[in-house]
């Protein structure tokens, strides 16, 4: 691993650039802000242009993707931290209740979004000598909910495939970890519930040991922690950060 490209002692090398997907708001929002922090140069990008990011893709389209990399290149010069935070839960329902269209929505973003991102960043983090991607995948993929067995399923994936690209990365230098929120006052917050109430709050709520939700700022210092260099003998590996409940 090329120590330029990695934290220490919570602060980045001088020169880090880093990629965080869906920055605009909640987990990747605060991600991004706790690497700019540590004093890496940061940009993000958002399919919601009212959250001001540095590039405005929906990342299920690939033409965009690639508009985005090359940008990235230009304004860069390359790329060392890449982090896939993009994710959407979709609606809440049975199984045999969720429209194909829903469905489709649901793994065209958490799944192909991610393998567009990660395919075209990977030769860069590649040509930096080493680098790290970190995953956003869910509590919802280790201890699944009723009712969002889709967005389950895409988070399952995402543990799957951060497994197993620290394999295939490890000798190029690049580590890969997830971290794993349980729900927190995010806009999927609602989703997760099925409806935002206080008797529903108080019953997940009571499935989280340390007995309070997550908040953005606790997953970006868990990311943090991925890419520093206390961390640089971890890859492969899903940070719980949920209080306790998949215990």
């Amino acid at each position: 691993m090329n120590d330029q490209l990695i934290l220490e002692a919570g602060r980045v090398k001088d020169g880090t650039r880093a990629l965080v997907t869906g920055g605009g708001s909640g987990i990747g929002q605060s991600i991004a802000a706790a690497l700019k922090s540590a004093g890496a140069g940061v940009l993000v990008c958002d399919a919601d242009p009212s959250t001001n990011p540095d590039f405005v893709v929906d990342i299920v389209e690939e033409a965009a993707v690639e508009r985005m990399f090359i940008d990235i290149e230009e304004q860069l010069g390359g790329l060392d931290v890449l982090v896939n935070n993009v994710g959407i839960a979709g609606p809440a329902g049975l199984v045999d209740e969720i429209s194909t269209e829903d469905f489709d929505r649901v793994l065209d973003v958490n799944v192909g979004g991610t393998f567009r991102v990660t395919s075209r960043a990977v030769p860069l983090l590649r040509a930096s000598g080493g680098g790290l991607i970190v995953n956003v995948a869910s509590t919802a993929g280790i201890s699944p909910r009723p009712h969002l067995s889709w967005y389950n399923a895409s988070k399952g994936w995402m543990i799957s495939a951060t497994k197993s690209m620290a394999v295939e990365l490890a000798p190029k230098g690049i580590r890969v970890n997830a971290i794993a929120p349980v729900a927190g006052e995010t806009p999927l917050l609602k989703s997760f519930l099925g409806e935002d109430t206080p008797e529903r709050r108080k019953k997940f709520l009571a499935t989280i040991p340390i007995g309070r939700f997550s908040t953005p700022e606790d997953m970006g210092n868990a990311a943090c922690f991925l890419c520093s260099n206390e961390a640089s003998m971890i890859t492969g590996t899903i940070l719980e950060v949920d209080g306790g409940r998949c215990i």
